[in-house]
């Protein structure tokens, strides 16, 4: 991937979101930190202007090619205001990511209004009219592909990621657009340390790992690098969780 040539638009409204969940939270600012690195321009984007602004600060000591604009996605003409913003700030919309699931009986680029990811739809848009491809790379769980009988609506949701991002994939693979996802498994965090989960519950998730452990923020951040680069890999979702999808 030429770097310097990419325009990256992290998936709006979840930087807000991911602040106060899992290890997400880290890892889409260790993500962002790595395309700004490699010359990338960036537009975050969030509901939580309080929330999203530090990002921001944070993200400016990395480089300047950082932009912020507040947007609450579920809003059909924030989602487009949005676009429309990315594309005249940075001329084009080239690396989306996103860190909620899509659900539509339509191609993605025919979502109605109602539908639930605004954004992915119009940067969808935006990317066939461009002409050059893009990539899109969706943060999905290990509870997408594994039940859980106190989970039950989240192991739908993100078995609907997987789904949805091996269909979008094929409906996109004529634009060179690719679509992937991240299935992380329990990652430290915020919410997942020795504090909220005390020692005996942080072993106990340790142990639902092959390898002993809980991953990294970083480590999810790179295989979301990997997906953004990999010219030929679309339709798939990987899997960064120590094991657990493989018992």
């Amino acid at each position: 991937m030429d770097a310097g040539a990419r325009h990256v638009l992290p998936r709006s409204a979840q930087i807000q979101g991911l602040l106060r969940k899992a290890g997400h939270a880290a890892s889409t600012a260790m993500q962002i930190g790595l395309v700004l690195e490699k010359g990338a321009k960036v537009v975050i984007a969030g509901r939580d202007e309080e929330r999203s602004a530090k990002a921001f600060e944070e993200l400016k000591a990395v480089s300047p090619n950082v932009s912020f604009h507040r947007t609450d996605a579920s809003d059909p003409k924030q989602a487009k205001d949005l676009i429309d913003f990315a594309v005249k700030t940075y001329d084009s919309i080239d690396i989306i990511y996103n860190n909620t699931g899509i659900d539509s009986v339509h191609p993605v680029d025919q979502m109605g209004d109602d539908d639930f990811n605004n954004v992915v739809k119009y940067a969808a848009q935006q990317m066939e009219q461009q002409d050059h491809g893009g990539a899109i790379v969706s943060t999905s769980s290990i509870e997408g592909s594994v039940g859980d009988p106190n989970l039950p609506s989240y192991n739908a949701s993100k078995g609907g990621v997987n789904l949805l991002t091996q269909s979008v994939a094929l409906t996109l693979a004529e634009y060179n657009i690719r679509v992937n996802a991240v299935n992380p498994g329990y990652v430290y965090s915020g919410a997942v340390n020795g504090e909220t989960k005390g020692k005996e519950g942080m072993e106990r998730l340790a142990a639902l790992h092959p390898l002993g452990r809980l991953g990294k923020p970083e480590e999810i951040a790179h295989g979301v690098m990997f997906l953004v680069e990999n010219e030929f890999t679309t339709g798939t979702y990987l899997y960064i969780d120590g094991g657990y999808t493989a018992q």
